[in-house]
């Protein structure tokens, strides 16, 4: 009785539209990119305003009642799902998709949470402007979401993660009162971040209900290549080389092992082998710039100086949009490939640029050493160190056997990380599947600091509880 009574006090706030209480229409909030699902939410508000949203709030502070923020499906590690007693109430911003405002010349956007990220840089675009965050997911992830995870993606290497591209926000609190931290100023040095505690909370401070988006200017010319390379070694001495040559205009250095190659032919009929042989390692390479500057010179120097010193061996580099775009196809497709062989380890760790080598070389030793049959598949972003070791494990193994296998793996894997100073979640956060790794290597302090603002923005547990940290008995 009590729980209908706090729903139906909802659906009048909310509307019809506005909250979804049947298990056949909650289907799609219970599952992420990767497949996951742990349960069935209580029901799924969908508010259409901010105010919906405080009201919403202050309704569960009311009745008791655990949320669970919610953007576009995309996470990785649990985050944003409802819990198996069916006791959390889906909050989903995705009514709340609306772009406020542009301003080209301060290089601004102000933004609803729910704003799909693809459609926010089609926005900028049309004002000659450019949001960087690029994701295989921008098609359907969120603002909010990402702003909630502190999401990376390609370009990290020039402009930085969310951290970097959000100059305000605007958050309901765990208690329903809305704090309006909606600057649109590009220095300020009042006090206290307060944005910077959300950014990466992942729903367990508060909900993010707009944005303040920091943008930058549209580049008008992009060349890319993707070049063949002998040696993990070699693919670091490039990117050195890169760097330096290409300063702040280098956008994009993913490194791409031989089998990634093979699963995106896979995945995409299209696709046929991108040079004449096949190589260990391959580099995806961007550039961009907007003005008078002659990024084709620049590129071609480059890889000059790298076949001389035989760091490249070959390369396609694109003279056309429709080529480069060809090229990043690659990219796209080996995430579809290595989601098409099953079950597998997916990680996002962050190592020293410089210690890659080492540490791929250490960390596939260690794979090989306790289960020889598994297959490595390691890539990821090189200029910010994030690299997404990967693992499939036997094929003949049983599938039962399979979970249990992959986290003893990974379980040794994060003390090889641990061994390089490097940290077990680059861009893809904490949420459930990452706590147990995440709460062993915090000190004394941290945990003690961490517990501490938990309690503070959050002192009954009900926002997004149990998610980084455990909830509180």
């Amino acid at each position: 009785m009590k729980r209908d009574g706090f729903l139906d006090a909802l659906s009048m706030r909310l509307g019809e539209r506005g909250l979804l209480r049947e298990p056949d229409d909650m289907t799609r909030y219970v599952a992420d990119w990767a497949g996951d699902r742990l349960g069935m939410p209580l029901a799924v508000a969908r508010p259409a305003s901010t105010e919906e949203v405080v009201d919403t709030v202050r309704l569960c502070r009311e009745h008791g009642v655990a949320m669970v923020p919610q953007g576009g499906h995309s996470g990785l590690v649990a985050g944003a799902l409802p819990a198996a007693e069916g006791n959390e109430l889906v909050i989903s911003l995705e009514r709340m998709n609306r772009i406020r405002a542009i301003d080209p010349i301060n290089f601004t956007m102000t933004v609803d949470a729910g704003c799909i990220l693809e459609n926010v840089k089609q926005a900028a675009a049309e004002h000659e402007c450019e949001f960087p965050l690029a994701l295989g997911a921008q098609g359907s992830c969120q603002i909010g979401g990402n702003i909630a995870t502190n999401a990376g993606g390609l370009n990290v290497l020039r402009y930085g993660m969310m951290r970097q591209l959000v100059l305000g926000l605007e958050v309901v609190l765990p208690d329903g009162r809305l704090w309006n931290g909606m600057t649109e100023l590009h220095k300020d040095n009042r006090g206290y971040p307060l944005k910077q505690l959300f950014l990466g909370s992942e729903g367990t401070l508060g909900i993010v209900t707009g944005a303040v988006l920091k943008l930058s200017p549209r580049a008008t010319q992009a060349r890319t290549a993707l070049l063949g390379l002998p040696s993990l070694e070699a693919v670091i001495e490039l990117y050195g080389l890169a760097r330096r040559d290409c300063c702040d205009l280098l956008s994009a250095f993913e490194l791409i092992p031989r089998r990634c190659i093979e699963l995106a032919m896979e995945a995409t009929s299209s696709l046929s082998d991108p040079l004449e042989e096949p190589y260990p390692w391959y580099v995806l390479m961007e550039v961009t710039a907007s003005g008078p500057l002659d990024l084709g010179a620049m590129l071609e120097h480059l890889l000059e100086q790298g076949m001389a010193r035989e760091l490249v061996l070959d390369g396609a580099l694109a003279s056309s949009e429709g080529q480069s775009a060809h090229l990043w196809q690659f990219r796209e497709s080996m995430l579809e490939g290595q989601r098409r062989r099953g079950e597998h380890l997916r990680t996002d760790i962050s190592i020293p640029i410089s210690a890659i080598p080492v540490f791929v070389d250490a960390a596939s030793h260690m794979v090989m050493e306790a289960s020889p049959e598994c297959e490595i598949i390691a890539y990821g972003h090189v200029g910010d160190g994030n690299l997404h070791f990967n693992i499939l494990p036997p094929p003949t193994m049983p599938e039962a056997d399979k979970r249990h296998h992959l986290h003893e793996l990974e379980t040794h894997l994060f003390e090889v990380v641990d061994g390089h100073d490097g940290s077990i979640s680059a861009e893809h956060g904490i949420g459930r599947t990452k706590q147990s790794a995440y709460l062993e290597r915090l000190s004394p302090v941290e945990r003690e600091l961490a517990e501490g603002i938990k309690a503070l923005f959050d002192p009954e547990g009900l926002m997004n509880p149990g998610r980084i940290l455990p909830p509180r008995d």
